[in-house]
Parts: structure tokens; C-alpha cells; sequence
């Protein structure tokens, strides 16, 4: 059967997306299971699957019209290695509603080679771009 992705929310592990993401992510640590299930609800989000098994996963905030946000990419550590990385990302740029988008963006640390071949570069005008950042907002909630 191989690896293959779709974007049904219904085959999803959720317990090892949020399992993933809370304890071995280093952007989403401690992130909460409600956390997880809302921002999968409000996500177009992909699953990539060996044989029907969760392997890896993406989504994508979107308006399907004029904007994109990739984020919590990944693929579990006993599968990478092996071009998943690869394939997931070639069914999240071919997807139909990602098509023509004025923006398409994503934050990442460790992974800018494999995102640079799919045309993703450094902001154009850096100044331009502001944020609100909350470092280890999921750890802070639970410390109060």
C-alpha cells in the first residue's frame, strides 16, 4: 500500500498528532488535547499514512482565496528518512482550494531546504511583517 495522503479529518490519529505535538514538537510543547482538536476543526489538514497508519501531518489555515498558513508539520521519527516529508508537502502545494493564493506562509527553524523547493523564501520586506508571539504559551497556562 505505501504512503499516501488525504485530507480526512475522520482517519486522523488525533491522540498521536497532540501526543506528537505536546512532547516531542519544539514548537508546541505541552500543547493542550482541546488545543489540538480545535485548531484541527478549523484547519484544512493532512494526514500522510504507511499502510494505513498515521505517519506524518500538516495543516493549513486558510481562506482557500487569498491566503495560507502551513504549520505543525511533521512526520513521526520512525518513518523519517524515507521522502515522506517530500510527498506530503507535493499534496499540500497541489491541493485545489491552495491554488493562487496572494500569500502563502510558514514559520520553521529545521526544515527551510525541503520548504525552498516549493518556492518558499524569506518575507520580501521583513519590516513590513509584525506578529504577536506567546513563547511557550501551552507550558505558561498550566504553570498558573
Amino acid at each position: 500500500m505505501g504512503f499516501t495522503v488525504d485530507t480526512d479529518k475522520a482517519r486522523l490519529d488525533v491522540a498521536r498528532i497532540h501526543r506528537y505535538l505536546g512532547e516531542e514538537s519544539t514548537w508546541a510543547r505541552g500543547i493542550p488535547r482541546e488545543t489540538v482538536d480545535r485548531s484541527i476543526a478549523h484547519s484544512l489538514c493532512f494526514g500522510g499514512y504507511v499502510d494505513g497508519e498515521q505517519a506524518a501531518f500538516a495543516r493549513v489555515v486558510t481562506d482557500q482565496a487569498t491566503f495560507a498558513y502551513l504549520l505543525d508539520v511533521f512526520v513521526l521519527p520512525e518513518y523519517q528518512g524515507r521522502g515522506y516529508a517530500t510527498r506530503l508537502m507535493d499534496a499540500v502545494m497541489a491541493h485545489p482550494g491552495l491554488q493562487g493564493l496572494r500569500k502563502f506562509m510558514l514559520t520553521t527553524t529545521t526544515a527551510a531546504p525541503l520548504y525552498a523547493r516549493y518556492g518558499f523564501t524569506p518575507p520580501a520586506m521583513p519590516e513590513a511583517l509584525m506578529e504577536r508571539a506567546f513563547a511557550d504559551i501551552h507550558r505558561q497556562r498550566r504553570d498558573r
